[in-house]
């Protein structure tokens, strides 16, 4: 052994020593960023809810009741976040499921179109106190209005967050009503609130989803019966499809005629009905070339058809989006605006005109919520609960739109949320039902009985979901009424 091996030159061993400090602080770095990841979404989500209350600080003026609107603006904010992170999957998760479009295209078409929605067709009156389920003279004073208004919002605000994280897609409508329910007995008791309206929204429960889902199979139906299991597809295509084209472009006309357009004036079910005849048929007759262009040397096999449904899907997802900000952002506007209303008058009104500036924060939450995160529902309900392909994901929005019509026909209360996942279930059963049928056919004609796990494979509809997304529009109500009693309470006891 040398004499230099026995003593090292000191300089190696601080080469040595100060790689090793090196990686461990680049490991350091590393778990840093992959922390910090994570902080980036709830960050921006604080600063839009920051943001908010700056606003309405600067309109306030410090006029008397100033704190009040502050923190209500950015309860309002943090409500249409959750609006956004919930609701809106359900209108953008078949078309992307289906991958009809990317994730990042339909964020973005969403934004844009549930912006829109909003600001043009959001309305200058909304009923503030959730359609009627509290009357507003049944509570002590204005304060008391206030501060129930303010429980109902953060209840339903917290509730949708907490679905959300859960992966349960929820009706925001049913979360605000929870909360005014839950702050009004509190405040008036339970004379104060309208129970026939509430066993309606019940009742809407079964309605929704059952109506959604019988009507997305239906259209499935005719869609494997007309065009899929037929000798000439591309044939049955150009026959069929712009029948159901068609059929969707008159059916999101009248949607949007009740959904939206209401908002800017006054229109009866019969001109929306008429308004979607008109349109139907002037969808059919302008895509007939289209279609038998589109379909020109396309191989007979049912693979060619999805392509035909693409671009329907896309425009439906976007009209659908449209129609769900003109209608659900008074969940989070409404009771903001009765707030900002009562505390600038000092009386409490049953409807109230909605401030611009109100109007900007529930309609860019929403599009926020949904930018930083709607991804996690988007990809629950457009891949997790059943298989979908743009012929599967075009039933399930066609149905939407047409749940809606026939609903406000019959005068039952229906949620958006509920027709769309009911659809998609709807869409999966059929599957399920029609795989079992042919197979207990072949078996027949081959003589060979369908053993038990080939049939337990054929189960296309995750039940594990189903449970959850069932429990959670169960619990909704009563989870948002019974956490807004106890802000209520808790408001009522520090002011």
């Amino acid at each position: 052994m040398t004499v230099a091996s026995q003593n090292p030159d000191p300089r190696v061993n601080q080469w040595k020593t100060l790689d090793k400090d090196l990686k461990r602080i680049g490991r350091v770095e590393e778990g840093t960023q992959f922390v910090a990841r994570g902080l980036v979404a709830p960050g921006l989500a604080l600063a839009f809810i920051v943001l908010a209350g700056l606003v309405a600080a600067v309109l306030m003026g410090g006029q008397p009741g100033q704190l009040v609107v502050i923190a209500a603006a950015g309860i309002g904010a943090y409500m249409a976040l959750n609006i956004g992170a919930n609701d809106v999957a359900n209108n953008m998760g078949p078309a992307v499921g289906s991958k009809a479009m990317t994730l990042l295209l339909a964020l973005i078409i969403a934004a844009i179109f549930e912006s829109l929605g909003a600001l043009v067709a959001g309305g200058d009156v909304v009923k503030t106190v959730a359609k009627g389920i509290i009357e507003p003279s049944a509570l002590p004073d204005s304060t008391h209005f206030v501060w129930a208004m303010m429980s109902a919002l953060l209840a339903a605000a917290l509730w949708l967050n907490l679905a959300t994280w859960l992966g349960a897609p929820v009706s925001t409508t049913h979360s605000i009503v929870g909360g005014v329910v839950g702050a009004g007995i509190v405040a008036a008791g339970f004379g104060a609130v309208d129970w026939a309206s509430m066993g309606m929204i019940a009742a809407s429960w079964v309605i929704s989803p059952v109506m959604g889902g019988v009507i997305a199979a239906f259209f499935l139906a005719i869609i494997k019966s007309k065009v899929i299991y037929v000798d000439d597809k591309i044939a049955a295509a150009r026959k069929w499809v712009p029948i159901l084209i068609g059929i969707m472009a008159g059916a999101f006309a009248a949607y949007l005629a009740l959904k939206g357009l209401k908002h800017l004036f006054k229109i009866t079910l019969l001109q929306a009905v008429m308004i979607g005849v008109i349109v139907g048929g002037a969808g059919w007759l302008i895509t007939i070339p289209l279609i038998r262009r589109q379909s020109e040397g396309m191989e007979n096999r049912k693979k060619s058809l999805k392509s035909l449904f693409a671009m329907p899907l896309v425009v439906s997802a976007a009209l659908l989006s449209f129609a769900h900000g003109a209608n659900d952002v008074a969940n989070a506007v409404g009771p903001l605006a009765a707030i900002v209303h009562t505390v600038e008058q000092g009386d409490i009104a049953a409807q109230v005109g909605i401030p611009f500036w109100v109007m900007a924060v529930g309609a860019l939450g929403i599009s926020v919520g949904l930018l930083l995160f709607g991804p996690k529902l988007i990809r629950l309900v457009g891949n997790e609960i059943t298989k979908l392909n743009p012929m599967r994901a075009y039933c399930v929005a066609l149905s939407a739109a047409i749940t809606v019509i026939v609903a406000s026909w019959l005068g039952l209360p229906v949620s958006s949320t509920h027709i769309a996942v009911g659809g998609i279930f709807g869409v999966g059963f059929y599957r399920e039902w029609h795989a079992e049928k042919r197979a207990r056919e072949l078996g027949i004609s081959k003589g060979k009985p369908v053993p038990p796990e080939e049939r337990k494979r054929r189960l296309l509809v995750r039940r594990s979901h189903m449970l959850t997304v069932a429990a959670a529009w169960v619990v909704t109500v009563p989870a948002s009424a019974a956490l807004s009693a106890v802000l209520y309470l808790i408001l009522n006891a520090i002011t």
